[in-house]
């Protein structure tokens, strides 16, 4: 790889770059076909004239600007040789982390590739969430607490795949609390398995993401993948398996502390939830938020948090995430609720 940089300014005048890709098809893979990414770079800088020519491009405009647009660029370029496809979302990711200024390169962060399957790849796509799935990998025990689409459970559901495939386990057990939001199950129509299935239907589907679907009922039936409500981990040691209990919030203290007593030999465990989404009846305490004091500091147990910078769902749930937190800290500390004007 060859980047010519020929910067060119005065003082108050424009500044002159050229980066050169080996080939045209490096150029087009980061940039997108018909430039489509460009166009993302285009408004983020817009002080910056692009300009493509063969295997170079050319950044004219602001000195600031072009620095930080060439930046985003050779990154891009780098993941692209990697053969990570780029998408908007992913040029829109090295964007923000290069303007919060994190240590972590973002080709460091995005190019790590926990799972092929399906035609596409599965990577962290921030800063917490690679830090997430490292913490996963070197400890027994991880706990991901954050809001919905952060990645909780999907990534720590690549990650049981691509140790079953490596055969660092023998099996993967998913399991969530079937607690009800507003509605009771025994006033259901159907068996309990019926019953239950609403509250592990996220977890087929992530898997179905991830696994072949015609070799599912096959992995289910030779008991390779289970999926079951927690209260079916009572009295069990789960050996060499990942075992991932999702929903954590809704479980009790005693609930917590009964699963995490499961762990057996040459097995990890992934808790997932959000403390600000408990549905448990009463005053019940979440054993999640009470796992997560009590845990804090013991060698092998990583708690990580992830937060609505991490949300990598559409776009406006980020923004629907941080508008709760907003009315959340206004109320708790008296302050009149903002008024929304057409």
């Amino acid at each position: 790889m060859q980047v010519e940089q020929n910067q060119r300014q005065s003082e108050t005048g424009p500044a002159t770059l050229a980066i050169t890709f080996e080939t045209p098809e490096l150029m087009i893979a980061t940039l997108g076909p018909n430039d489509e990414l460009l166009r993302i770079l285009t408004g983020a800088y817009p002080k910056v004239q692009f300009r493509p020519n063969g295997a170079t491009l050319s950044l004219v405009g602001d000195p600031i600007q072009v620095r930080k647009a060439q930046r985003v660029t050779e990154e891009a370029r780098s993941l692209a040789q990697r053969g990570s496809r780029m998408s908007a979302e992913t040029i829109e990711q090295i964007i923000k982390m290069l303007s919060a200024g994190n240590p972590d390169a973002p080709t460091d962060v995005l190019g790590l590739k926990i799972l092929s399957g399906r035609g596409r790849s599965i990577r962290p796509k921030t800063v917490n969430q690679k830090s997430y799935v490292d913490a996963i990998e070197d400890s027994t025990v991880t706990f991901g607490i954050g809001p919905a689409g952060t990645g909780k459970t999907f990534l720590a559901m690549a990650m049981a795949v691509a140790a079953l495939q490596d055969k660092q386990v023998n099996r993967i057990i998913l399991t969530r609390p079937a607690v009800e939001a507003g509605e009771k199950l025994g006033f259901l129509p159907g068996t309990l398995s019926e019953k239950i299935d609403p509250y592990l239907r996220p977890l087929y589907d992530a898997l179905h993401d991830m696994v072949d679907p015609d070799s599912i009922p096959r992995l289910l039936e030779a008991g390779t993948i289970e999926v079951a409500p927690l209260a079916y981990m009572r009295g069990r040691t789960l050996n060499d398996a990942f075992v991932i209990l999702d929903e954590a919030q809704n479980t009790t203290s005693e609930q917590m502390k009964m699963f995490l007593t499961r762990l057996g030999f040459g097995s990890k465990m992934v808790v997932t939830g959000d403390v600000t989404q408990v549905d448990l009846p009463g005053n019940a305490v979440s054993g999640l938020r009470m796992a997560s004091e009590v845990l804090e500091g013991i060698e092998d147990i990583s708690i990580c948090r992830l937060d609505a910078s991490d949300v990598v769902r559409h776009r406006l749930i980020a923004d629907i995430v941080s508008a709760y937190d907003r009315w959340d800290d206004n109320r708790r500390t008296g302050r009149q609720r903002p008024r929304h004007t057409k």
